[in-house]
């Protein structure tokens, strides 16, 4: 059925929301006590948009994983799936029977094996299944030929097959993909490669978008194969096919698809971050909205594992600070510490029944707020700790540096000193040594090998001095696009960039860098992305660069094989901010990057051939 995209936001959060609130009531056909099945994936897209209580507040009795191997057994448990609520269980004595299910699982032959054994021997009295994305007809033929008692009362496509992690920040938590560049999609790659288009074409899906223009990076095979894969599904399937109410913003046919490769910037994914989102993500982990500080000196253990999201209602001060940088942060956490101190002292003077009622009537926001506090005061402390101890201020200034300047021979200098220090990490050697070789690779006077040797001595291990060689490999000035160190940019440009820095002082030492991403949504947005480095294709699935007389995009849908970072998101955020009204630009990618994931899938470079 062609679906409506009259007055549909560009917003991952909102859109994955409402496919939620649709399911848990099963689109009006599901009342009463329910039980909620997820599998590994959808467990982890309901966490980023609802937390386990909101959840249970709809007639959801139980939230549980189809694969687990618990309830084959006749016993159910609680998944973990949306976080933040209280866990629940059935006992293997308690009878289902009288509960429906709501299934909300991912396209796959393995669930849906699963689902045929569950409806061998049914356990509720009704399913409404809801698939992330697109169900090929043998799988549905499969599926209906396995339900002899009729429990299936509903079939849906429900196009949620990526994490909303932010409004604007969609990411497919698809590791190990950053070698597709250098492998067919067949054999061990099939998969990866398959997960990412069906994600890809599910976040068209579920924004109600229908390209009307689709490139992608030249430099890049696989974003090419990707542009044209869901070029051809688009032409393919029906369901692509919107209608348009008079309030779509789409209805101007301005929306763009732009499909890019890690491989043309390696080097946002290598530096130091100082946004609180992104530092939270590269100095603590940030996976499925939680952060583990178990270890941490001095967290108390109600504050071990804490979740820090994005989603309507449940962080508001994450939402409003998630792209602060350090110093804002510091400030901003220090004002909501006074605040909460403020609220709490005037309950504390409790004289009369009428003030003990207001006062019972505040505590649970107050219960909240105080974790709120615990919870951002205890995070920043450890993120100012580690960045005293790994000196990560002077690292991050020298890393700046590397990426924005020219200027080998002082480079070279501090390099080896940073390699020689007993203060710098050993991880933050190996990161400036790349910064190096990214950039002096094609000089004259190559002193990689020196560096090589530096950082040994420095105790970076053999396996992290072969990342130089496989960075290089994988995204090297040969292979990568022109746009990394301005080689596409006059000498004036290049000028103002430099003397905008100087002029703009310290303050700006840690921000100087911007990442190869955003002159391209400049020149995307203003209509002049060169049809050269990024094609646009045409019918019969060629490839053209005379892309003059295209409409501006006023929508963009910018997808990044092999990963995106925070810096990116935030850079993406803070267009949007400036231009609303205007511009809307969504980005997604395989899975969102710190520099030690990076550092992970470029050691799988080294076996590449």
């Amino acid at each position: 059925m062609m679906q409506s995209a009259a007055d549909e936001p560009l917003d991952g959060i909102s859109a994955t929301r409402q496919y939620v609130d649709r399911m848990v009531t099963g689109d009006g056909r599901c009342h009463g006590m329910k039980v909620l099945l997820l599998d590994s994936t959808t467990t982890q897209i309901l966490s980023c948009v609802s937390t386990q209580s909101e959840i249970l507040s709809r007639e959801v009795y139980l939230v549980t994983r189809i694969d687990d191997p618990r309830r084959r057994g006749g016993s159910s448990s609680n998944g973990g799936a949306a976080g933040g609520g209280h866990s629940l269980a059935l006992r293997e004595e308690e009878s289902t029977g009288h509960l429906k299910a709501v299934c909300f699982l991912r396209p796959t032959e393995t669930n849906i094996g699963l689902l045929v054994k569950e409806l061998a021997s049914p356990r509720y009295s009704e399913y409404h299944i809801y698939f992330s994305g697109i169900l090929s007809q043998s799988l549905l033929t499969l599926l209906a030929e396995s339900d002899p008692t009729e429990r299936v009362k509903q079939v849906q496509e429900f196009y949620a097959d990526f994490l909303p992690i932010n409004p604007d920040c969609l990411s497919l938590n698809c590791r190990n993909t950053l070698p597709m560049s250098y492998h067919s999609t067949s054999g061990e790659y099939a998969a990866l490669y398959e997960r990412n288009l069906m994600g890809l074409q599910s976040m068209l899906l579920a924004m109600k978008r229908q390209p009307a223009q689709i490139r992608y990076q030249k430099s890049s095979r696989m974003a090419r194969k990707l542009a044209l894969d869901v070029s051809e599904s688009i032409k393919a399937d029906q369901i692509f096919h919107f209608r348009r109410g008079t309030g779509s913003s789409n209805s101007s046919g301005s929306f763009m698809l732009l499909v890019l490769d890690r491989m043309d910037d390696p080097v946002t994914p290598l530096l130091s971050q100082w946004t609180y989102q992104a530092m939270v993500h590269e100095l603590l982990g940030l996976n499925n909205s939680r952060v583990i500080l178990r270890g941490v000196p001095n967290v108390s253990k109600d504050l071990e594992e804490v979740v820090l999201s994005s989603a309507p209602g449940q962080d508001a001060f994450f939402q409003t600070h998630r792209n602060s940088n350090f110093g804002e942060l510091g400030e901003a956490i220090q004002k909501l510490l006074q605040d909460y101190q403020a609220k709490s002292q005037n309950t504390s003077n409790l004289q009369s029944i009428e003030d003990m009622q207001q006062f019972m009537e505040k505590y649970p926001e107050l219960r909240s707020q105080s974790h709120a506090v615990s919870k951002h005061v205890a995070i920043m402390g450890e993120l100012a700790r580690l960045v005293e101890v790994c000196s990560l201020m002077d690292v991050s200034a020298f890393e700046q540096d590397l990426a924005c300047a020219d200027d080998q021979a002082g480079h070279l200098k501090q390099l080896m000193s940073n390699l020689d220090s007993a203060t710098v990490k050993i991880p933050d050697k190996l990161r400036l040594g790349m910064l190096y070789a990214l950039r002096y690779e094609t000089a004259a006077t190559s002193a990689i090998p020196a560096v090589k040797e530096a950082m040994r001595r420095g105790g970076v291990p053999p396996d992290g001095v072969a990342l130089v060689d496989a960075i290089l490999k994988y995204a090297g000035a040969k292979i990568r696009g022109p746009g990394l160190y301005g080689t596409n940019k006059d000498a004036a440009s290049k000028f103002m960039k430099s003397f905008m820095t100087s002029v703009q002082g310290v303050s700006n030492v840690y921000s100087q860098h911007s990442p190869v991403l955003m002159e391209t949504v400049e020149n995307a947005t203003r209509g002049k992305l060169s049809g050269v480095t990024h094609p646009m294709l045409v019918s019969g699935g060629r490839s053209s660069s005379n892309v003059e007389g295209m409409p501006l995009s006023q929508e963009l849908l910018i997808f990044m094989v092999g990963g995106i970072t925070y810096e990116e998101s935030t850079k993406i955020n803070e267009f949007n901010q400036a231009n609303v009204g205007k511009i809307r630009i969504i980005l997604g990618g395989s899975t969102i990057h710190n520099s030690t994931s990076y550092l992970e899938e470029l050691k799988l470079m080294i076996s590449c051939r």
